[in-house]
């Protein structure tokens, strides 16, 4: 049976009271700068508190543990912010390896601001303490010629590529690319922002097993903490506002 403890409070402040390394897989969204309005909340994040909560993530996360960080940048004054890219160096000056930049594609995008392209895109980065521990990577397109060897090649520009004398024996099914279509979901709460339940249930099936503990620090409406109840696993989260706490936890008390 799984357990799960939800905090309601600030993370940068709570996660000062966890011990070191005892997460294995954080999946979460945090604050888009001022994209959205969290029932009056916004002054309460920034460059300060990102931060805090990044060089904390680092210390509670396993060794071989995994930090899914899902993010977009504002635009101002026709200048997209960089935030999204601030955070992801900031992370590797914590000591984080950014492991994979994945892309969440949206299928349904708003209306964009005149003169700009749809925005159709928001990033993940996948960042890893140390080498991976768990890697459950999604198959999902079937191959024409599974079971074909080849020689395996690195992993470098094309002159410098060199094959190599190891085989490699191609799947029935390939892996999923890096980029995943997902559509946003129906919101039924009443929160601005609510996280795609797919997208949190591919997240933890790929970097996380059964009885792992999974992080969410920007709880939300607990999309993260209902889809890792019901894949087994032990959840944390912890949100700061009391309205879309009471939400979160009605969610996950019934999943």
């Amino acid at each position: 049976m799984s357990k799960t403890k939800l905090i309601r409070g600030n993370c940068a402040e709570v996660m000062k009271r966890f011990s070191d390394e005892v997460i294995d897989l954080t999946v979460t969204s945090p604050p888009y700068d001022n994209l959205r309005s969290y029932n009056g909340n916004n002054d309460l994040w920034g460059e300060h508190v990102w931060k805090d909560v990044i060089k904390e993530l680092c210390r509670v996360t396993k060794r071989g543990g995994v930090v899914v960080w899902v993010v977009q940048d504002m635009c101002v004054k026709g200048s997209e912010s960089g935030s999204s890219f601030k955070q992801a160096l900031w992370a590797l000056d914590c000591g984080l390896r950014l492991y994979d930049t994945m892309i969440w594609h949206k299928p349904s995008p708003q209306s964009p601001t005149e003169g700009r392209y749809y925005d159709v895109f928001e990033y993940m980065f996948v960042f890893s303490k140390g080498k991976p521990k768990t890697l459950n990577l999604l198959k999902d397109r079937k191959n024409a010629t599974p079971g074909a060897v080849r020689n395996k090649e690195t992993r470098s520009s094309k002159e410098d590529r060199r094959t190599l004398t190891e085989k490699r024996v191609t799947p029935e099914y390939s892996r999923r690319f890096n980029v995943w279509r997902v559509p946003r979901g129906a919101n039924k709460t009443n929160h601005p922002a609510v996280f795609p339940e797919q997208l949190a249930r591919d997240h933890i099936l790929s970097w996380s097993n059964e009885v792992d503990t999974v992080f969410d620090p920007f709880m939300g409406s607990g999309t993260t903490g209902k889809i890792a109840k019901q894949l087994n696993r032990d959840f944390i989260g912890i949100e700061l506002d009391e309205n879309y706490f009471e939400i979160a936890k009605k969610r996950i008390s019934e999943a």
